[in-house]
């Protein structure tokens, strides 16, 4: 009697335990995939130094190899065969605080290339361009043992995209262009399961690939003044992979690795940019940069140890207000200034430390040379955030105060055969 009374009793514990960790699970992976997709920074618009430095407002002027992500339209401002070579490096800088606990991410800094090729026909108004480059990307740290682990440990995406384009000068004040984007992502994510062991962890990594365009237009209708488009339709990515639990003694695991398949769509983007060169010294140039993150609603992860489970975003989307300009210093130097607004598309409901989505400012400053066979340039520019209040969030433990202090500084050099 007293052994069937025993058995009773740890049948109904662990029922009990095992639905406890079931909804911890639930929450802790729909947390995961939006860090993923958000805390690395989901958007990374700065493909180029000269971009950077003048605010990424650079879709009116694009006048080097990276306009083939900027504008692509803009490589037929440029001659013969050339090809560009870039570096950014970013330490991205979160500290947390609030009734949980304190944290901050690693800031180590993190390397992101971009390389471009242009050819520009002698007898024919056409130009080639093909550029290799991580529009999204890059990685955040937390570490295991932060307050809100069992919302947010540490997350990677890296996301590659080839971009053959085509640009056509219809007239000589009017360019346009377009080109296919092939792109492949791998993303990878751990997470803590449960508050009581600080040891177990939950893993997912998959990868994928995806296929979108990019498109643009570049009007000068007069030497002072030129307008630019750019757009980049929206992509998704089927990410095949496995997800995985790994507690520790003397707790057997408490779920199998498991095949693990989620689909997520990158949004569209539009760029409008006017630029105004009052003399050859000088070009202004203020951009929009607008978002679709309406488009990220909901995902599902499918195959997990738990079953399909559906994830809700409820991004909002937001814009980049970009302004740059240039100074010409005389015998092909320059030096460039810029600042960028970019909006919060996160709500609080649903943010998460792997995603710091806040409104940034970011100022940035760079020089460069331009010569017969050789271009360089070196750019530096911060995201600055002096603090954002989340409060009622789905996960507690994740409401309190972050503030952002990002570092990034891109060099990039042209060699024109």
């Amino acid at each position: 009697m007293k052994n069937a009374q025993s058995n009773s009793l740890t049948m109904k514990l662990l029922i009990h335990h095992s639905a406890f960790l079931r909804s911890l699970c639930i929450g802790a992976l729909c947390s995961l995939f939006v860090s993923q997709i958000g805390a690395v920074g989901f958007r990374n618009p700065n493909q180029d130094p000269e971009g950077i430095s003048r605010g990424d407002a650079f879709a009116a002027t694009a006048d080097n190899p990276s306009a083939i992500y900027y504008n692509p339209a803009g490589i037929t401002q440029l001659q013969g065969l050339q090809a560009r070579a870039g570096l950014y490096l970013i330490s991205a800088d979160t500290k947390f605080s609030g009734p949980s606990g304190k944290a901050e991410t690693d800031s180590t800094f993190q390397p992101v290339p971009q390389i471009y090729f242009v050819d520009t026909l002698e007898k024919l108004p056409l130009s080639f361009g093909l550029g290799i480059y991580a529009p999204y990307g890059l990685s955040l740290d937390w570490g295991s043992h932060n307050p809100f682990r069992t919302a947010a440990e540490s997350a990677q995406l890296v996301y590659l995209c080839v971009n053959p384009v085509i640009a056509w000068r219809v007239l000589p004040s009017l360019s346009i262009a377009i080109g296919p984007t092939i792109n492949y992502s791998q993303a990878t994510l751990k997470q803590g399961l449960t508050p009581f062991n600080p040891n177990d962890q939950f893993k997912f990594k998959g990868d994928g690939f995806g296929a979108g365009f990019n498109a643009g237009l570049l009007w000068q209708p007069i030497t002072q003044l030129a307008i630019g488009i750019n757009y980049r339709y929206a992509t998704t990515i089927d990410y095949d992979g496995h997800s995985e639990t790994s507690p520790s003694a003397p707790f057997p695991p408490y779920y199998p690795y498991t095949p693990t398949h989620a689909s997520l769509r990158f949004p569209q983007f539009v760029v409008a940019g006017f630029s105004y060169r009052p003399t050859q010294n000088w070009n202004f140039e203020v951009d929009i940069d607008w978002t679709d993150w309406d488009n990220l609603n909901s995902a599902v992860f499918k195959g997990t140890p738990l079953g399909n489970i559906p994830l809700v975003f409820d991004y909002t989307s937001s814009f980049m207000y970009e302004f740059g300009v240039t100074r010409q210093l005389g015998k092909g130097y320059f030096v460039n200034l810029g600042f960028i607004y970019s909006e919060n598309s996160s709500p609080d409901r649903h943010y998460n430390p792997l995603v710091p989505d806040a409104d940034l400012y970011l100022p940035g400053v760079g020089v460069g040379y331009r010569g017969k066979r050789w271009d360089w340039a070196v750019a530096y520019h911060c995201a600055i955030n002096p603090g954002r209040d989340i409060r009622n969030n789905v996960n507690p433990t994740v409401d309190g105060n972050y503030k952002t202090f990002n570092n990034a500084v891109n060099v990039a050099a042209t060699f024109k055969f």
